[in-house]
């Protein structure tokens, strides 16, 4: 992905979505647009118009890190776009050379410790990439996401843009959506050169208008916890708090574990879902 493209798309949105009276700025005479004008966020940020507009313009290379930290103040970026930011700057910079030629990367498998400490959780776990590979589960896992499985190799971008059972299984469809493509736009920040996610984006943007849109609002997240909700089509709805630890061993990999509020309906649910995995019925082949 085109470094520079990725700088001024980034910083545009991040500069309409910043209105004057956010900023704590006065409005004065007609404005042609809703959000802060370079201007502004130049004297926000404490440097001059045109070296703003050159930085907008995709030159990030060069940059310290008190000039990114101004811009961020003035933008008002929350912890998951000043990391894109600084590591749009690194890429800029050739700072992130290490990473790995633009080329597919080797076939992945899961190691017998790493599923054993997946059996191990008695709660739905899983193992996913920056790609959103669904890459291994245990058990209660696979039951669950049993639409997700339902393919060779499963994804969790092509289930929710490209699968009809997406918004069955989504209650609030388009807050998965969002956090999908923020999911994946993160992930091209920390690695602009991973072939698959190029290929996979490339996919998506053919195929799905809502995943075209939404790609090029350049929103990222940090996916480290909170509570989603679910609708599964044996035990019905599944309201799970959840926790992502990213894997020391296994760099870009991070494990998902869901838990349901002890005595809740969803942990009488998923004590059902236990008892339905157990049985053929519970394995994607047999759907």
């Amino acid at each position: 992905m085109d470094n520079r493209a990725e700088v001024r798309d980034f910083l545009t949105t991040r500069r309409a979505k910043i209105t004057p009276e956010r900023a704590g700025l006065p409005v004065t005479g007609t404005r042609r647009v809703s959000g802060l004008r370079r201007s502004e966020v130049a004297a926000l940020a404490g440097v001059s118009v045109e070296y703003y507009a050159k930085l907008e313009r995709g030159s990030l290379a060069g940059v310290s890190a008190g000039v990114l930290d101004a811009i961020a103040r003035a933008l008002q970026l929350d912890d998951a776009e000043r990391a894109h930011l600084v590591r749009l700057a690194q890429a800029a910079n050739g700072s992130n050379a290490v990473l790995r030629p633009s080329r597919r990367p080797k076939p992945w498998s899961v190691r017998p410790g790493l599923q054993w400490a997946l059996d191990a959780v008695t709660s739905p776990a899983i193992v996913v990439n920056g790609r959103q590979d669904l890459l291994a589960a245990n058990t209660l896992a696979r039951a669950m996401y049993t639409d997700v499985f339902a393919v060779p190799e499963p994804n969790f971008g092509r289930f929710t843009f490209l699968d009809a059972a997406a918004h069955r299984f989504y209650p609030d469809w388009n807050l998965a959506a969002d956090m999908t493509v923020a999911n994946l736009r993160t992930a091209a920040g920390k690695d602009p050169h991973d072939k698959g996610l190029h290929d996979l984006v490339g996919e998506l943007s053919t195929r799905s208008d809502e995943f075209r849109r939404r790609w090029g609002a350049h929103n990222v997240r940090i996916h480290g916890a909170g509570v989603k909700t679910f609708r599964h089509h044996v035990v019905g709805e599944l309201i799970l708090a959840y926790e992502t630890m990213d894997l020391q061993a296994e760099a870009d990999l991070a494990m998902t574990v869901y838990a349901a509020e002890p005595g809740s309906a969803t942990a009488d649910a998923l004590a059902l879902l236990a008892s339905w995995a157990a049985t053929d019925a519970g394995t994607p082949a047999a759907r």
